[in-house]
């Protein structure tokens, strides 16, 4: 397992500058440099996800995978294959120079026939994880179980009409919930999977969301229970693999939390591409987020507008990551979060090397947008227009609304008498837009 699986990268990637022509070089990421005082690497904590770029052989529905994954194949003892996938991907964080990785549970680990065994295969190989970020530094951002893949899931694992599937699904994530701390998780991510409906006409809405409800409640206790100081965190989709998810987007996430007592509980963890299936933009996502205290992490993404599905494509536009950047920048940043990529190649893009371009890609897209959002940031420029635009909210009429001083009579009165008579004011969007693609355009990178 000590023989390189990427052999054309011989080390880490470096930084070389917009002037480089090296395709295995950063133009912009710098991990080191100093943004509004702080490193880039801090500000983006970015992680490589285990699941598309080491556990997908690179299939569709339509065809076979094409992805040079011999661990995959089949042809090995199980925990062998296991281990030489493991040692493939420490390979790669290490060579890429990413601090953070992320993983579902059957991503490392091979189902086995029993709840048991999976469990003992999952233990063995968190020991030989825990032992490669000793010696690489790489850290975990965040653990997660799969509980769509297995046909136990088809019809959901909280939301599950069978409360045997409930059960299991209890377990798994009670396990790897477990693994994340042992090995200095910061976070802890609970995607709907199959949490949501086909159809209507077999599913019972109240009763599933009790039930869902009930799963959250038993994971945050366990959390506190165990000690587990990392964020738990849920992850936001509005359709795909079922017809409808119940965790559509950040504001339904937070409203059923509300609902059912667990606000501060949960954070969301905020994918790209399923803003855009949600119908909003990622910076909608992201504002709502910080907006209501649900910011958490981010599955940096993207998909395709041609395409009305999760395509699950690597981060390449800068203005579409620039204003969600400046979200997380003027909330206080995304730590203890992070943004890992979860992306998958191409299916045509065949060759090992692949991989470092499509996160070396990501990285430099994120970096750029990082500068451009910092620059607007300290301009301020944005922030006093915004300001400007609400200034009436803060004289005697606005102060005395909010304060609850007014009633809704006393409100009419003052219209009717004439004492008040608004006045229209431009919201200025065209120019607000220029201003935006000026910091992009502009910034010193």
């Amino acid at each position: 397992m000590s023989e390189d699986f990427f052999t054309e990268v011989t080390g880490p990637i470096r930084f070389e500058g917009l002037g480089s022509t090296n395709p295995l070089a950063y133009k912009v990421y710098e991990p080191d440099r100093l943004v509004l005082g702080k490193r880039m690497e801090d500000h983006l904590r970015p992680g490589v996800c285990f699941w598309h770029s080491f556990a997908w052989p690179g299939t569709d529905m339509f065809g076979a995978g094409t992805l040079d994954r011999p661990w995959l194949a089949g042809t090995d003892d199980e925990m062998d294959a296991a281990r030489r996938k493991m040692a493939v991907a420490f390979e790669f964080f290490t060579k890429l120079g990413a601090p953070f990785y992320c993983f579902h549970d059957r991503d490392v680990a091979p189902e086995g026939r029993t709840f048991a065994e999976f469990r003992s295969n999952l233990d063995a190989l968190a020991d030989d994880a825990a032992a490669y970020q000793e010696r690489t530094g790489v850290r975990l951002l965040w653990g997660t179980a799969n509980l769509f893949t297995n046909p136990r899931y088809q019809a959901g694992a909280a939301t599950n009409p069978d409360p045997e599937v409930f059960a299991y699904a209890a377990a798994q994530v009670k396990h790897m919930l477990e693994v994340t701390q042992r090995l200095g998780g910061e976070n802890y991510v609970l995607w709907g999977g199959r949490e949501g409906y086909d159809t209507l006409l077999n599913t019972d809405l109240t009763r599933e969301g009790d039930q869902f409800a009930r799963f959250l409640h038993l994971v945050a206790e366990h959390k506190h229970r165990i000690g587990f100081t990392g964020q738990l965190l849920i992850e936001p989709k509005p359709m795909e693999p079922t017809k409808h998810q119940y965790d559509y987007d950040v504001a339904t996430v937070l409203g059923f939390l509300v609902r059912h007592g667990l606000e501060g509980e949960y954070r969301a963890n905020i994918e790209a591409n399923h803003a855009t299936l949600a119908g909003h933009s990622f910076h909608h996502e992201v504002a709502v987020a910080a907006a209501t205290g649900m910011l958490g992490s981010i599955d940096a993404n993207r998909g395709d507008p041609q395409n009305g599905w999760d395509t699950d494509q690597f981060p390449n536009s800068v203005e579409d990551l620039t204003l969600p950047l400046y979200e997380i920048l003027r909330s206080g940043g995304i730590a203890p979060g992070g943004f890992n990529f979860d992306a998958k190649l191409r299916r045509q893009s065949t060759d090992r090397i692949d991989l470092f371009h499509a996160h070396i890609g990501g990285l430099d897209t994120l970096a750029m947008a990082l500068l451009a959002a910092a620059d607007m940031l300290e301009s301020g420029e944005l922030e006093r227009l915004r300001e400007a635009r609400y200034a009436g909210w803060q004289g005697d009429l606005g102060s005395a609304i909010l304060g609850g001083s007014l009633t809704l009579a006393e409100l009419e009165a003052r219209v009717a008498d004439g004492s008040i008579e608004p006045r229209r004011a431009s919201g200025s969007q065209e120019r607000l837009e220029n201003l935006v693609n000026r910091h992009i355009w502009a910034v010193d990178r």
